[in-house]
């Protein structure tokens, strides 16, 4: 199985090994890594590793947290995206069947995020939801997590509630895409949020702006 593992780390030479050797020694090995931010001499890395699966992950925790100055954000499982350029073959596939295009949109965003699922939501009500999405995804996400009277977003935007992380972006007027993880996973990073709203403002290119419900 794959884990993402967000941590804070010291900006400065040998603290990156450090994690990469702690992880190596937990028995993770890693596959992918990226620097979300750089500030105060601070950063915010992703690991991908490759775990295990079934084995707990509090020891893993326990090792990167025993590190001077490494903070753990968050250890959640994910998937990998098919393909060398996932961004690319999402659009690839919008071109190729634009009917089912904001479904598709749906369906791939939570393994780009390394999020559970996705929904659609047209005026408030819910009109797809990716694989795991929840059947009251509508209710939870505007009423639980947002509060009532709630507009939809003008813009791509991250909020917490009820126990989960989401996104949301607007794929056309009164049509909002809506990214959700939980359990141990952090809220979406800005970066994240911002690779969300590229994929829709790329969609509506792809499928001809606006995109069609």
């Amino acid at each position: 199985m794959l884990l993402r593992i967000r941590v804070r780390l010291p900006d400065r030479p040998g603290s990156l090994a450090s994690v990469a050797r702690t992880l190596g020694a937990a028995g993770a090995d890693v596959v992918q890594m990226a620097v979300l931010e750089r500030d105060g001499g601070r950063a915010l890395d992703d690991f991908t590793v490759a775990w295990p699966a079934g084995a707990g992950t509090a020891g893993l925790r326990d090792g990167l947290t025993a590190i001077p100055g490494v903070a753990v954000a968050g250890i959640w499982p994910t998937v990998e995206p098919k393909g060398a350029h996932p961004d690319a073959a999402l659009l690839g596939q919008l071109a190729a069947d634009p009917a089912r295009g904001t479904m598709t949109l749906a369906d791939a965003v939570p393994a780009l995020l390394s999020a559970d699922w996705a929904a659609l939501a047209a005026d408030h009500v819910l009109i797809y939801g990716s694989l795991s999405a929840p059947a009251n995804a509508p209710g939870y996400v505007y009423e639980s997590a947002l509060g009532e009277g709630w507009g939809g977003p003008s813009r791509a935007r991250a909020f917490s509630g009820d126990g989960f992380h989401f996104a949301a972006c607007p794929v056309s007027d009164g049509l909002d895409l809506l990214v959700a993880r939980g359990g141990d996973a952090p809220p979406f990073h800005r970066t994240e949020v911002f690779r969300l709203d590229q994929l829709v403002v790329a969609a509506r290119a792809v499928l001809a702006a606006p995109v069609g419900r």
